[in-house]
């Protein structure tokens, strides 16, 4: 502890000196308190976003209202500085089962996607890409993404670049036993993007309650996950704190987006890598953006980064083994 209070001490003499921040001198220290070669500081401005979104959006007007919605909100991110904005699971429309179902909104069947406006979509994720590209914005948006037929769609989370790319797309993998069985077909595999060097996850959904999804995560190295969901409405706000659980556990940043209407119970925010809230949005109901900066020079992840996070990928490789002894006492579970 006293290395580690020198060598803040180091960097706030250098700021004092020189006059720059404190995140800024940082970078100029490469060497961690064990003399090894500190990583490169990354750093990007993220917005996170509550959308209005819409569950029936079988219509043209719903869709192209949801479709508006997302592009006052990228102006609003990219107003406030953010490079990255992301958005709720179905942010382009999250039709529920009754919607689609092929005997009938009061019964239970398969979807009929036929019904959905797909040429709409289309359209309208054309005009977020354009937008994306003028405004220099990398939007990460929920949708649905369309399969030939017959095969049902991906739930899906598009990822278009600041160039109006669609440069990936994550497809939810471990659905609910409802889109399972009458709205989507599962996706395959984790999917990572970089974006101004900030390595980057994507979740969906339901996933928030399989801890393996985001320690998965963890070994392929990612700064943060964007975890995207419609279902964060419970009375507990169970989703959020689990999510800031997997932030703390695995030393990342964690940026949670939901529907606005589920604000009251748990707003959309994110959550730092000790598992508090950097930013939330307001919980009123209505669509907004948070914005917040991911630096790995910051000082509160320090630990969760650069130790933490490290020590934890040790202890997994068995390095307990040549330290565990063969003891009589240790063996008897019945004596003090």
């Amino acid at each position: 502890m006293t290395a580690n209070r020198n060598f803040k001490r180091r960097v706030r003499a250098r700021a004092a000196k020189t006059g720059q921040s404190y995140t800024t001198v940082l970078r100029h220290f490469r060497q961690s308190l064990m003399g090894d070669v500190m990583p490169e500081v990354k750093r990007v401005r993220l917005a996170v976003a509550q959308s209005a979104v819409v569950e029936d959006p079988c219509g043209e007007r719903e869709l192209r209202a949801a479709a508006r919605g997302v592009r006052d909100l990228m102006r609003q991110a990219r107003a406030a500085g953010a490079r990255v904005v992301h958005f709720p699971e179905g942010a382009m429309g999250a039709p529920g089962r009754s919607a689609l179902s092929a005997a009938g909104p009061d019964e239970a069947a398969p979807a009929d996607w036929e019904r959905f406006a797909w040429d709409v979509l289309r359209q309208e994720l054309g005009a977020t890409a354009e937008l994306a590209r003028d405004l220099g914005l990398w939007t990460v948006l929920g949708a649905v993404h369309r399969l030939t037929p017959p095969h049902r769609p991906h739930n899906s989370l598009y990822v278009i670049s600041d160039q109006g790319q669609v440069v990936t797309r994550y497809d939810e993998r471990l659905l609910s036993q409802t889109k399972l069985s009458y709205l989507y077909a599962p996706g395959a595999a984790p999917l990572t993007f970089e974006a101004d060097g900030v390595r980057f996850g994507c979740l969906l959904g339901m996933e928030v309650h399989f801890p393996e999804l985001f320690t998965e995560y963890e070994c392929l190295d990612v700064d943060c996950v964007l975890f995207s969901s419609t279902g964060a409405g419970t009375p507990d706000g169970v989703f959020a704190t689990e999510a800031r659980g997997h932030a703390a556990a695995n030393g990342y940043w964690v940026s949670f987006a939901v529907p606005a209407h589920h604000s009251t119970t748990a707003p959309s925010g994110v959550i730092s890598p000790r598992g508090g809230w950097l930013a939330q949005c307001p919980a009123d109901g209505t669509p907004s953006t948070a914005v917040t900066d991911l630096d790995t020079g910051s000082e509160h992840v320090e630990f969760p980064v650069f130790k933490a996070r490290p020590w934890r990928r040790r202890a997994r490789t068995g390095i307990y083994e040549p330290h565990r002894v063969r003891d009589p006492r240790s063996e008897d579970r019945t004596a003090f």
